[in-house]
């Protein structure tokens, strides 16, 4: 009952119900076993509710155990999601946590549909947006009275996401199809910035400079063919010696072995008291979402705990371009660009950022409607790649996109040839 989002709202009746409902009924999904999913295995648990899922694909590394707390030394090297499970079902009486050794990827509608709520506490941005794409597609919709297409609620279902990263962290509400999604901010989130191997290799200014030198420029020297294990001690400690001699040479300070460890592998540090708080909200707006006790959050908070604590919330609002619960995408591109440009446009542009898209034109097509196709069939639309788009399609083309990291059924982009070439 997600009494909150319906119009008007459904009010909260306190009674033995509810607390059946959330131990014998309720399943929410904890997506992560990291340090943010030990603290939200714990906190949902202990808040009462009986039957939890996780689902993570990683092992449990020594390093670890010091932030993830259902972990011990001799669990070293076994998945993630069934020790956090066995752990949490032996501690906490009631409560049956069902573990899933496997990537999101591997699960279909079927199985996501079955939960009350989804909660993430991952560290990729891939990651969410393949889950809120997953999320969106299951939403289905109805026809009101005046022809407009409304979100059926009862198939809708709400995402808790939290992240952290040092000091900071967020927690972030999300109905599908209903509130902006993560897919419709997307472009808040810059894309990282590689740092240029020719400062590597000349003019390094920081410690980090000196570690990817030995990672990136010495080590495929040393090893030859063979391709070093990043999680391997011995490379580790090869690379934060070769490390040391190159800040040495440039009279740079702070190469550690644990910096080293941090750099090589795109560690970025954990705070566990970040990830407890950042948790207990995350379940707190579980908790008011399944019983309706309260308002939901509507519908982002910040935690900056650097200096002091300060937690402003704020509202993401729906971005009607959204690729995923919105219209689609307009992109404006010269006709005489090629295909191979447009792509790299979808590559690079905030709102898309897509990898291997698979192209065909809903409408506006000159010739064949596919464009090009990733595949078996991918030989037979090479020669596209270097023709012009404007040869391919008409201003104002509708086409439509898929791609292996958005797992939405197609992604709509209206193309807008620029105004010199509109005629061409």
């Amino acid at each position: 009952n997600y009494g909150t989002i319906f119009d008007p709202p459904v009010p909260f009746e306190p009674s033995e119900m509810v607390l059946g409902f959330i131990r014998e009924h309720a399943r929410v999904l904890v997506v992560g076993a990291g340090g943010l999913g030990c603290e939200l295995l714990k906190d949902l648990a202990l808040s009462g509710f009986g039957k939890l899922d996780v689902i993570d694909m990683d092992t449990i590394d020594v390093s670890n155990l010091n932030r993830q707390f259902l972990f011990r030394k001799k669990d070293v090297g076994r998945p993630k999601a069934t020790v956090a499970a066995e752990f949490v079902s032996r501690r906490v009486k009631g409560v049956e946590v069902e573990a899933h050794y496997c990537p999101i990827q591997d699960k279909d509608e079927a199985w996501y549909r079955q939960f009350q709520v989804i909660v993430m506490g991952l560290d990729s941005i891939e990651a969410r947006r393949w889950l809120n794409a997953m999320a969106c597609s299951l939403v289905e919709f109805d026809t009101d009275s005046n022809g407009e297409r409304r979100p059926d609620l009862t198939t809708v279902i709400p995402l808790v996401d939290g992240g952290t990263e040092g000091f900071s962290g967020h927690v972030r509400v999300i109905y599908p199809c209903i509130s902006g999604c993560f897919e419709c901010t997307l472009d808040l989130f810059p894309p990282q910035q590689a740092v240029p191997l020719c400062t590597i290799a000349e003019t390094p200014r920081n410690a980090a400079h000196c570690i990817l030198y030995a990672h990136l420029i010495e080590a495929p020297k040393h090893f030859d063919d063979e391709k070093p294990d990043k999680d391997d001690p011995q490379y580790q400690a090869w690379v934060f010696q070769r490390a040391q001699v190159r800040a040495k040479e440039f009279d740079i300070e702070g190469v550690t072995l644990m910096h080293t460890q941090g750099v090589i592998k795109n560690i970025i540090p954990a705070i566990a008291s970040t990830n407890a708080i950042v948790a207990a909200a995350c379940s707190n707006e579980v908790f008011k979402i399944v019983t309706n006790c309260a308002a939901y959050m509507d519908n982002n908070l910040m935690y900056i705990g650097g200096q002091g604590v300060y937690a402003p919330t704020f509202k993401y609002e729906r971005n009607c371009q959204c690729i995923v619960c919105g219209a689609g995408v307009s992109l404006s591109i010269s006709a005489k660009a090629t295909l191979t440009h447009l792509m790299a446009i979808m590559a690079d542009d905030g709102r898309l950022r897509l990898k291997k898209p698979s192209i065909r034109a809903q409408s506006g097509a000159l010739a064949d409607e596919t464009l090009y196709m990733r595949g078996p069939l991918e030989s037979h639309y090479v020669d596209n790649l270097e023709r012009a788009v404007g040869s391919l399609v008409s201003d104002g083309a509708e086409l439509i996109v898929t791609d292996p990291g958005v797992p939405s059924p197609c992604i709509r982009v209206i193309l807008a040839f620029t105004d010199d070439d509109a005629a061409m």
